[in-house]
């Protein structure tokens, strides 16, 4: 095994390590109710303006900021527009084998089911295209970086969409990594929102 392999695997490791910590932090934040509800209002002030109706978020877990409140409060205020804008909401459905992700249509009360990894996701709705997708960041970086869970489905499945969405990473002022180093395969986000604000761009 040369340098670069041992090189490779301790990074692993430590991204590992680095990982179970903020989910840790994350989990025991005391004050992260207070946290969300913060990151509602910047993430809905966000919103204000921008020109999408289809958005892909994430089911919550592992403490995760939950997106779907401000988004549906989103899609009801497109209603109310002068020129109601019909907006969808779309949640991840991984397929396991293909490692592959596509974006069905979600809707508070919306019939759900489990995948492959335990996660709740829309039964039989409509796949849709998101122009821009929020997403849970385990920690988050200078340049836009996103510490995720490892899989690498994001970055595989950004890599394949046509136009690619505008990418915004959503998380607590705490998962903040300021001496990250990204390796060359991670994509930067376009955007990063915290419980203080935007942090990406700066």
């Amino acid at each position: 095994m040369d340098n670069s392999d041992n090189s490779n695997e301790k990074k692993a490791l430590e991204k590992k390590a680095l990982r179970k910590l903020l989910i840790e932090q994350r989990l025991n934040l005391p004050d992260r109710l207070q946290r969300a509800d913060l990151l509602q209002r910047v993430m809905r002030i966000w919103l204000v303006g921008r020109p999408d109706a289809v958005i892909g978020a994430y089911w919550p877990i592992k403490g995760e900021f939950d997106p779907l409140p401000a988004l549906h409060r989103w899609k009801e205020d497109g209603e109310l527009l002068d020129q109601p804008q019909p907006r969808r909401i779309g949640l991840p459905v991984v397929d396991k084998v293909h490692k592959t992700m596509t974006f069905h249509a979600w809707y508070p009360g919306c019939p759900m089911e489990e995948d492959a990894y335990g996660i709740p996701k829309p039964k039989d709705t409509e796949v849709i295209v998101p122009t821009l997708l929020f997403v849970a960041c385990v920690g988050y970086a200078p340049g836009g970086y996103r510490l995720g869970y490892g899989g690498g489905f994001y970055d595989r499945m950004l890599a394949t969409l046509e136009p690619r969405p505008l990418t915004v990473g959503l998380g607590f002022s705490s998962g903040f990594l300021p001496d990250f180093e990204p390796e060359p395969h991670d994509l930067p986000l376009d955007a990063i929102l915290n419980d203080n604000g935007v942090v990406w761009p700066v």
